[in-house]
């Protein structure tokens, strides 16, 4: 008994702490929205509130309140939570300081605090973040000096600090020549090689050395006139030959990203700019083995995927972009391409550099270990476990959220207009990795006077984009709710398979006739086994039919959809839903025959196969 009185407040510690912590962010925080609502202090773990993310060991992994129209300031206490990988506090009006604290997050994999209102010192303590991959405090009112630290943060493949008060020099011991100067642009006084801005007193505005008149003993010729004039001459020469070479110095320093674009990958394969390379089409061939067809990992709209090797022994994909080529669409390519490297999101893709020649438009991105989801779900090898749900619906959540960066967060918004279950990636954890984003603007650019080119695949397309060839960020929700589909079911969107048992070849048709017919049941891929809650299919089917409205304005947004997928709003807006199409079956008011299940089967959805959130 004594036993039980000591150990069971030392097992809630940790959850204790956290939860404390927790609540001291809440308290300083104004939430005009009430985001923070579920974040109930009776409670001992944080793992059932919103936006909070836990482990199997119920420790806080993940803050996500991104967008959330939250005030106040961070609180030092945050740095409590020891098992954070993930806070996202982007896009709200936070101001103060950034806390020390923070370096105490030693599992930090992502720190998103960009678009707020922190001010003070980047604190020297993050450098001790060694796990840190995404660090992005750009569009504060940051001031002071970039901390020599962050330096030691090898895992940094994201850095963005622009759009700060940040002055003095950007360090310089080789980490952050990776990154583009637009890391860094709009501060108040950064200078550095990084920056391609020198700082006082660096060449080529070093002060000449002083001038030190020629010893009397050392020239032989010291009172011939003659020997003076030669002498001055030479001198001249010398000035004049120089002058130019220091003029190029100082404008290859100034001109850093036209430079990136002016030298030939074939003479200089290794110019950077930032992260994004230019591969040399020799090093590609050797890569994938001149394109043979045993590496081969997927064929698309847009070309073949290539497996290859890089020469240092990095595994890439590399995508053989197969449009014709035109004459003046070089430069138009080239801008596409970097407005891609600049998404940059843990749920996309990231676009690690390119080729370009005559002939050839290449893209070469990281390869993925697991594939994409349409090959886990439809390809595997039976000696291989299928997707498990739990997979599936952090799946789900992932690729939402990248659909949602491009959306909300690029400048400008970048529409995917192919989204299926073939196109999001799976890294070696399984994390869902959306790809071939801003693929269908890419290979438009030689159609600058075509203004309806329809891209996606049968099955995918949202009904409005199929008529008019106009497509919006509700084209992309229409797939991703198709791909929802795809993830619970195991089927593909377009299937004459089908048609074998006097179904629907169209998914969701097939989908929305069995909901009417109350086989739920039927509708769960037979690969797991039963191995899933009801009640989460439930949800994902209603996130599923919320996203494949006819309607593109009835549809959510993707930030919504993250939001629902959380578990915030989804019942109010399935409930929501449920009372207009009862007010359309009483009106007769069916817009069109696509829409007919959903006026007749209404009255079958209620309570019963979708319940909603419980």
């Amino acid at each position: 008994m004594i036993l039980v009185v000591f150990i069971l407040p030392f097992s809630r510690i940790s959850a204790n702490m956290e939860g404390d912590a927790l609540r001291n962010l809440r308290v300083n925080l104004q939430d005009p929205n009430n985001v923070l609502q579920s974040w109930d202090p009776t409670l001992v773990n944080p793992c059932t509130w919103f936006h909070v993310t836990c482990n199997n060991d119920n420790s806080v992994i993940r803050v996500d309140l991104g967008n959330a129209a939250l005030s106040g300031q961070l609180v030092p206490q945050v740095g409590q939570l020891k098992n954070l990988q993930y806070l996202e506090l982007y896009g709200n009006n936070i101001s103060g300081p950034i806390p020390s604290d923070l370096g105490n997050l030693t599992n930090l994999v992502s720190l998103d605090l960009y678009l707020n209102s922190f001010s003070g010192p980047i604190p020297d303590t993050l450098g001790k973040l060694t796990k840190l991959r995404f660090l992005r405090l750009n569009n504060n009112s940051l001031s002071g000096s970039i901390p020599l630290s962050l330096t030691n943060i090898t895992a940094l493949q994201v850095l963005d600090l622009s759009n700060n008060r940040l002055s003095g020099p950007v360090p310089d011991n080789g980490s952050f020549s990776l990154f583009t100067p637009i890391s860094f642009v709009n501060n108040l006084d950064l200078c550095g090689p990084v920056t391609g801005k020198p700082c006082p007193g660096s060449p080529p505005f070093a002060p000449p050395p002083p001038f030190i008149p020629p010893s009397t003993d050392s020239y032989p010729g010291e009172n011939n006139p003659t020997g003076a004039i030669a002498g001055g001459v030479a001198a001249g020469a010398a000035l004049l030959f120089a002058a130019p070479a220091f003029w190029f110095a100082y404008w290859r320093r100034r001109r850093p990203i036209e430079l990136f674009f002016d030298v030939p990958a074939e003479e200089d394969p290794e110019v950077h700019l930032g992260q994004l390379k230019r591969y040399s089409l020799r090093e590609l061939l050797v890569a994938t083995d001149s394109f043979s067809n045993k590496n081969i990992l997927g064929r698309g709209g847009f070309g073949k995927v290539y497996k290859g090797r890089l020469a240092d022994g990095t595994l890439v994909a590399v995508k053989r972009l197969k449009e014709e080529r035109t004459p003046g669409g070089e430069l138009q390519f080239q801008t596409e391409v970097e407005m891609i490297s600049m998404a940059v999101h843990r749920n996309l893709l990231r676009l690690r550099g390119f080729c370009m020649t005559p002939t050839e438009r290449l893209l070469v991105y990281p390869y993925m270990a697991n594939g994409s989801v349409a090959s886990c779900l439809r390809e595997r090898p039976t000696s291989e476990a299928p997707l498990d749900w739990a997979t599936r619906k952090r799946i789900a959540l992932g690729s939402a959220r990248g659909l949602s960066y491009l959306h909300d967060h690029c400048d400008p918004k970048i529409i995917h207009r192919d989204v299926k279950a073939a196109n999001i990636l799976l890294d070696e954890e399984f994390e869902a990795v959306v790809g071939d984003f801003g693929l269908a603007k890419l290979m438009d650019y030689k159609d600058t006077h075509v203004t309806t080119a329809v891209r996606g695949t049968i099955g995918h397309i949202a009904p409005e984009y199929l008529s008019t060839g106009k497509s919006s960020e509700k084209t992309d929700v229409f797939g991703y709710g198709i791909m929802l589909l795809e993830l619970i079911t195991g089927q593909r969107a377009f299937d004459l398979a089908r048609l074998a048992n006097d179904d629907d070849v169209m998914l969701l048709d097939w989908v929305k006739a069995l909901l009417k017919e109350r086989k739920l049941e039927m509708l769960v891929d037979p690969d797991l086994q039963n191995n899933y809650v009801d009640s989460e299919v439930e949800q994902l089917i209603q996130v599923a039919l919320l996203c494949t409205q006819s309607s593109p304005m009835d549809r959510p947004k993707m930030s919504e959809v993250v939001r629902m997928l959380e578990g915030d709003g989804l019942a109010e807006r399935w409930e929501e839903w449920q009372k207009v199409e009862v007010v359309r079956q009483d009106l007769d008011l069916a817009p069109c025959q696509n829409s007919e299940w959903l006026l007749d089967s209404t009255e079958n959805l209620h309570a019963v196969e979708l319940s909603g959130p419980r």
